[in-house]
């Protein structure tokens, strides 16, 4: 009877039931019929990792992320639209890792308002290979085919990703490690300016601009407006390597920050390159309007044509990218990303 006692209380501690008191649970839960894997922390929406037809989006991606206090840092259109947001770029859904030119198929730019969709690429999820929850980290592993002539030609790599989602108090933390392997052919990424790894921010998070543009308001209407209302809008890079504001574009640097307000929370948004990763430091692809990527692999255009890269893979050869990416509720220092990016270069 005691030896029954223990390994009952030992199943529901695995379990979680003999842990109610801990927080920041980790929970991974597959949607089938909405083709998404919802990521929530105690409970309240973290992500999803979204994963409908090649009809409806063009790459798998993570949509809407959500700071601890279920403040969403991602951009709605075109999916969950909100009055007052940028429609343009339809392809920059949520966060996602791709690029311009692979063997001259464009999979950054396509999306269902091009046309003519010949030359360009597609990712497609091919499968959920582990969900493992958990008390502040949970793993999920998915795999999928970046296949060019828009999903109907031959695929050029096959991927393996690997989310690890950590939530500490007011800190949630997304680190990806993605492998590309091609395939019987040798792969290019040429150099361009548009990859690899990125998130279209919410308005608030933009920095301020007077440039006029394309909004949505609250009936889903486009209206073109001469000038924009910068209220509430707030947002700023800043670097390891100190450079603030819109001049972080095409710098290299070891991690950026990009930090604001939506009402009355602070909000930062760190994303960390890995020392094993190519071309470290990377290039910061960082625009004011809401695009924050990190492109190791476009040096011609971030450096005005005095490098060139054009990255290649032979036959069944493989590279790995991996990031991290700090999102924080509340105030943050460069000390605190210092250490973060320093305990992430230690990860394979």
């Amino acid at each position: 009877m005691k030896r029954y006692f223990i390994m009952a209380a030992l199943t529901l501690f695995g379990t979680g039931l003999y842990a109610q008191n801990k927080k920041d649970r980790i929970q991974l839960v597959i949607k089938d019929a909405e083709h998404k894997i919802n990521v929530l922390v105690d409970g309240k929406p973290f992500t999803d990792y979204f994963f409908p037809s090649d009809s409806i989006l063009k790459k798998p991606v993570l949509f809407p992320i959500l700071t601890s206090k279920g403040t969403t840092i991602t951009r709605g259109y075109p999916f969950a639209t909100r009055a007052g947001e940028r429609v343009d770029h339809p392809h920059h859904v949520g966060m996602w890792l791709n690029y311009e030119s692979v063997n001259g198929f464009d999979f950054w730019n396509n999306s269902t308002a091009i046309k003519d969709r010949s030359k360009y690429g597609t990712i497609k999820h091919t499968g959920i290979v582990q969900t493992n929850g958990g008390y502040g980290k949970a793993t999920l592993k998915v795999t999928a085919d970046w296949i060019d002539t828009d999903g109907k030609g031959k695929t050029l790599l096959k991927e393996k990703t690997t989310y690890v989602f950590h939530a500490n108090g007011d800190q949630r933390i997304i680190d990806r490690i993605t492998t590309l392997t091609a395939l019987n052919e040798k792969v290019v990424f040429n150099d361009v300016k548009d990859g690899m790894f990125a998130i279209r921010v919410a308005r608030e998070l933009e920095h301020p601009s007077d440039k006029p543009d394309v909004f949505v308001d609250a009936n889903g209407i486009q209206t073109k407006v001469d000038k924009l209302d910068n209220t509430g809008i707030t947002g700023k890079y800043h670097t390891s390597e100190n450079i603030d504001g819109e001049a972080a574009w095409s710098t290299r640097a070891r991690w950026a920050n990009l930090g604001g307000k939506i009402k009355n929370e602070d909000i930062s948004i760190c994303i960390i390159d890995h020392p094993k990763n190519v071309n470290y430091p990377t290039y910061w692809h960082a625009r004011g309007y809401g695009l924050f990527a990190a492109n190791p692999l476009g040096e011609k255009v971030f450096t005005n044509g005095k490098k060139e890269l054009n990255y290649t893979l032979e036959p069944n050869q493989s590279v790995t990218f991996r990031y991290r990416t700090v999102i924080t509720s509340g105030k943050t220092s460069d000390a605190q990303f210092n250490k973060l990016a320093d305990e992430f270069a230690k990860s394979e």
